[in-house]
């Protein structure tokens, strides 16, 4: 049984393809357009997940998309209508759009289908799910629990911000939900707005700020802003926001509240705006951690499973799993949007067919490593680095891995491209940029001369999950790249009194461990492990590496510049080398080397993309 998923038309849109109920392609359009978040019709996503099993829309079984377009719409207008007059311009952007479109999403989804071959589908194929059940059931079906709790968290789907589900067998059903306006994702977001970063986009530098201020405006938030019940939900004060009728996140009142105007995305960061993320990152984890409690409480479950975009934030994840309030967590990669065409795919399969689930032996998964991407065959490889007039050698299997973990161990940054690309905004060691972690500038020279990014955003330590617990405060696996832990005491550096009583950006550029370049300054780090039976290249790699230096940890970035989606083909990868300062690439066998490479196909990458 064939079941194509598809999330659209808002941001992150993407395709994933289920076959007897495995997840067997998904990719986010964006990777094949090129546009960051792109939120068109995943066209190119589509079709690479039938070309994976060589089927055409007339082979599927169902259709399923991941939300319900015309609830969707009576949120907007019971909103428009509760606040009237005011959002009048808002109102008036927004409708004709609806009334174009998205209000008959079926009929558009139906011409979409039918620009592809074998595309002119039944119409009673096509299913719509509810957002935050898409959620649900993307964080329990490819869980590797048999019974669980199911906790969703984003901005806001139709009208439902927050939500609880319970889990067993093939069967998903949420229990309880907090709606729209009062949301966790759109308080966050809020946050991001008002330190200049985009919304959907920034809010991951919002966490990665936080570290360097002090929660000074906690209590004002949990005092003015948002009401936090002790069971976990909330109430927000709608006079400090502007979300619900106009066109930004907050209003004045929001920013005479705190006594500062928005900051301009050029504008320095200053202390202020740390202690500001710092008090935002602290709200949520109180939030989230008195969610937790509760839901153990109330239901006695010993699992929990985590979606929704909320779910990215790692930080908050590493405090829910080390407060051992369950035994296990388990939480979706591609949390976000995208990872709604996955789950709106199995609830069709497991929910609407009534289908039974597998449940993998040794607490497997069912997302592959998140290995689920397009893939390259040497001979592609080689053809598309030739059309591009690449200089390259190819070498074996020994003679990469053995070269690649030299240039590391000398300092080098290294584009690493290797099999299937990951499904989901983390770069897990397919499509990532490599370097040494025992260096005390790579971070700043990753984030400047290769990513051309903020210089205070920290770098993710990928590890052997066989020695993550000698380096990390964690001893389990984290494949995806979603909880924080810190270094352990033995590995860090202790600091002097002037550098201790250092405060804010001026923490960046002091050393607290033996892989400075993927502690943050509170001693953490957003840890992937990794194992040899799911991406043996890359553990192989890391194990190499481990022997030439006595180091089983690498600094992993994505593959791609500040703005740009994370490349997906070997076209995009030799690009992205030649743009930037990235000073070795391996793609697939090939291994190329900067100084080989004709100047005159050299890139400025540093203002190509929009900012993200």
């Amino acid at each position: 049984m064939r079941i194509l998923g598809i999330s659209a038309y808002y941001h992150d849109s993407a395709a994933a393809l289920i076959v007897d109920g495995d997840v067997v392609a998904a990719a986010q359009e964006e990777r094949f357009t090129r546009r960051k978040h792109d939120p068109s019709f995943p066209a190119n996503a589509i079709s690479y997940c039938l070309q994976n099993v060589g089927c055409t829309p007339r082979d599927l079984d169902a259709i399923a998309f991941y939300d319900k377009p015309f609830l969707k719409f009576e949120r907007l207008l019971e909103t428009y209508m509760s606040f009237a007059p005011a959002g009048f311009s808002s109102f008036r952007k927004a409708m004709p759009l609806w009334l174009r479109e998205k209000l008959f999403q079926k009929d558009l989804l139906l011409r979409e289908f039918r620009k592809i071959d074998g595309g002119d589908i039944d119409p009673k194929r096509l299913l719509f799910s509810e957002h935050h059940f898409a959620h649900a059931a993307s964080a329990f079906f490819p869980s590797p629990f048999t019974d669980a709790a199911v906790l969703t968290m984003d901005g806001v789907g139709e009208w439902t911000t927050s939500s609880l589900a319970i889990g067993s067998g093939n069967d998903l059903a949420i229990e309880k939900e907090l709606r729209f306006p009062h949301s966790l994702g759109l308080l966050y977001s809020a946050f991001t707005y008002y330190l200049g970063f985009k919304v959907n986009s920034g809010e991951y530098k919002v966490m990665g700020l936080a570290p360097y201020g002090e929660p000074k405006f906690a209590q004002a938030i949990l005092d003015r802003i948002v009401d936090v019940k002790q069971d976990g939900t909330f109430w927000l004060d709608q006079t400090y926001f502007d979300y619900c009728t106009g066109l930004t996140m907050t209003n004045d009142r929001f920013s005479n509240l705190f006594g500062q105007p928005v900051r301009k995305p050029d504008q320095l960061l200053t202390q202020f705006h740390m202690d500001m993320a710092a008090s935002i990152q602290a709200v949520t984890e109180e939030i989230v951690l008195k969610l937790g409690r509760s839901i153990r409480a109330e239901t006695g479950a010993r699992h929990l499973c985590l979606a929704g975009g909320v779910a990215l934030n790692c930080v908050a994840n590493g405090k829910l799993l080390k407060e051992r309030i369950f035994e296990d967590i388990w939480i979706q990669p591609a949390a976000g949007d995208a990872g709604g065409a996955v789950g709106t795919a199995l609830a069709a399969y497991h929910v609407n067919m009534g289908q039974p689930r597998r449940i993998r032996p040794n607490r497997q998964d069912g997302m592959s490593g998140g290995y689920l991407g397009p893939e390259f065959s040497q001979d592609e490889i080689e053809r598309e680095l030739r059309v591009a007039k690449a200089c390259f050698t190819t070498l074996s299997d020994d003679e990469l891995i053995n070269a690649t973990a030299q240039a590391l161990a000398e300092g080098k940054a290294v584009g690493w491209m290797q099999g299937r690309m990951e499904f989901g905004p983390r770069a897990l060691g397919a499509r990532s940029i490599l370097g040494d972690p025992r260096s005390a500038i790579m971070q700043k020279m990753l984030n400047l001369k290769v990513k051309y990014r903020e210089s205070f955003r920290p770098f993710a330590p990928s590890v052997l999950r066989e020695d993550v617990s000698e380096w990390f405060e964690l001893d389990c696996a984290s494949p995806y790249m979603l909880l924080v832990a810190d270094v352990v005491a033995s590995r860090r550096r202790q600091m002097t009194a002037s550098e201790a009583s250092l405060f804010g950006i001026d923490k960046l550029n002091v050393p607290r461990s033996e892989i400075p370049a993927v502690t943050h300054v509170d001693y953490s780090a957003r840890i992937q492990t990794v194992d040899r039976e799911v991406n043996a290249p890359y553990h192989a790699l890391i194990s190499r590496f481990k022997a030439l230096t006595g180091c089983p940890v690498l600094v992993n970035t994505s593959f791609n510049v500040r703005g740009e989606p994370i490349v997906c083909t070997p076209s995009d990868a030799f690009r992205c080398f030649m743009g930037s300062e990235i000073e070795v690439l391996v793609v697939g066998n090939a291994y190329l080397e900067k100084e080989e490479q004709d100047p005159g196909l050299k890139l400025n990458y540093e203002h190509a993309f929009e900012l993200d």
